[in-house]
């Protein structure tokens, strides 16, 4: 048994430093999938090591353990199995949604840990049973939070949820569910703290469906990070709890790497931190400006193929509006094309482009694009001015030159691509629909700007064939 003991302690730092090198690894798009990978034994030896702990107790044969042990085996099986399902078969566009789900249940399996603890055997200290109260309580938000955040994603909740005072409504839930958590730690030897625990878990969920409803599909991109940092914090929490080292690291790892991604994410849109966690961030989306009321220019898919032909440098700005349309492969396929007449071809990523933090990466790694012609914003900003041709495609706010320039816009002072700065501005889009802040794009309407109308797929499938056509002729 004191073998086994040390085989189980010696698992766990193996699955700690397995799963500290595989996040460090995720860092480089080069060496992320290794790092995956790597993450991923990791969590095995913490799986294994959970079984070998108990198997290494004196009454592991009891009837309530061996019932533990197959509801546990059965859990793997399920969540695996469904887990491993969905994400093969998850589409692009459904990525976000899928992430902000799993998510989620990293931060309900944590509260699940709180609950236990909570409502457990009466022989744990109270310092411990504050640090699972404030694990409870953020993985119990990042639970309905992420719950909420994936409901919007998936459109299932199309506009956000406002009234008057609902900031006091969301500090006074908070602080409630907070007493109810204290509540619960001083009644935990008496008959009635398991129905304080009940009404703490309660509002706990509650608080992270207040700090939600009330933020736009805009801003869902640093919620989803945000959520992440939580549902870390709380692993990390509950790891405390159960004297776990490999939960304790994995988790301050994840939680600490999340708040630096929200921090750089929140940056991204001009928000602040403060305005992100007291939840009215994306309230300044609820005002649209109407912008500048003219004709935009249009040209046809061929047009614009041919341009970019015979022109030095591109510069391709993706959005969502190319995962919709699935034509990430069509588009590697144009600039193969390009590149092999002699065009110098970049991509420009916008710290939050998509729906998700790093979804035009995974959707331009999916179509093989090579990770040395992704550029992140600050790096190729400076580019677009000597550039001839910058191509837009279903990107809206991100390259919204008003952010610049205009005090009056709900994205004033966001940091945008310069695309409007490019020669000549291409930009493929279904129709002059507004992005998700409901603000005119003046970018459209510039004289070096010119619309290519239609779906993705099908307006790169004529490009394509416009630049096999010049150059079989």
């Amino acid at each position: 048994m004191i073998l086994l003991a040390y085989i189980v302690a010696l698992s766990g730092l193996i699955a700690s430093g397995l799963l500290v090198y595989g996040l460090k690894r995720m860092s480089s798009p080069v060496t992320a999938v290794s790092g995956i990978v790597t993450a991923g034994w990791g969590m095995l030896f913490v799986v294994a090591a959970s079984f070998l702990q108990i198997f290494s107790v004196s009454d592991a044969a009891q009837p309530h353990i061996v019932v533990n042990v197959i509801l546990a085996v059965l859990a793997l099986l399920i969540g695996g199995g469904w887990a491993g399902w969905k994400g093969r078969s998850v589409a692009m566009t459904a990525m976000p949604q899928m992430v902000a789900l799993f998510n989620g249940m990293g931060g309900g399996a944590a509260a699940a840990v709180s609950v236990i603890a909570l409502t457990g055997p009466k022989d744990t200290g109270v310092g411990q049973l504050l640090v699972t109260v404030a694990g409870g309580l953020i993985g119990s938000m990042s639970l309905s939070g992420s719950l909420i955040a994936w409901a919007k994603l998936d459109g299932r909740m199309n506009k956000p949820i406002r009234f008057g005072g609902q900031r006091i409504v969301n500090a006074a839930v908070f602080m409630l569910t907070i007493l109810l958590g204290v509540m619960a730690v001083a009644q935990y030897h008496q008959p009635g703290g398991g129905l304080f625990a009940l009404l703490f878990f309660i509002g706990a969920l509650l608080c992270g469906i207040c700090m939600t409803v009330p933020i736009g599909g805009a801003d869902m991109p640093v919620v989803i990070s945000l959520y992440n940092a939580f549902t870390g914090l709380a692993v990390g929490l509950e790891g405390y709890v159960m004297a776990d080292p490999a939960l304790m690291i994995a988790g301050m790892v994840v939680g600490s790497a999340g708040t630096l991604l929200t921090v750089m994410m929140a940056k991204g849109m001009n928000r602040s931190i403060t305005n992100v966690l007291f939840s009215n961030f994306g309230e300044a989306t609820a005002t649209a400006a109407t912008g500048p009321q003219k004709e935009a220019k249009s040209v046809s898919a061929s047009d614009a193929a041919t341009t970019m032909r015979y022109a030095s440098t591109v510069i391709i700005v993706p959005g969502y509006g190319l995962a919709v349309a699935q034509a990430q492969g069509k588009l590697y396929e144009f600039v193969k094309l390009l590149q092999a007449a002699d065009v110098d071809v970049k991509f420009a990523i916008h710290p939050v482009a998509g729906r998700m933090p790093g979804h035009m990466n995974v959707l331009l790694a999916e179509a093989g694009v090579p990770y040395d012609m992704i550029y992140d914003m600050d790096d190729i900003n400076d580019s677009f001015a000597d550039t001839d041709v910058a191509l837009v495609i279903g990107a809206n706010d991100v390259v919204n030159p008003s952010a610049r320039t205009d005090k009056s816009s709900p994205i004033y002072g966001m940091p945008i691509l310069n695309a409007d700065k490019a020669r000549q501005v291409f930009v493929i889009k279904r129709g002059m629909g507004m992005g998700y802040s409901a603000v005119q794009n003046p970018l459209f309407f510039q004289d070096n700007c010119a619309m290519v109308f239609g779906d993705a797929q099908a307006v790169l499938s004529k490009m394509v064939e416009a630049v096999k056509g010049l150059s079989a002729s």
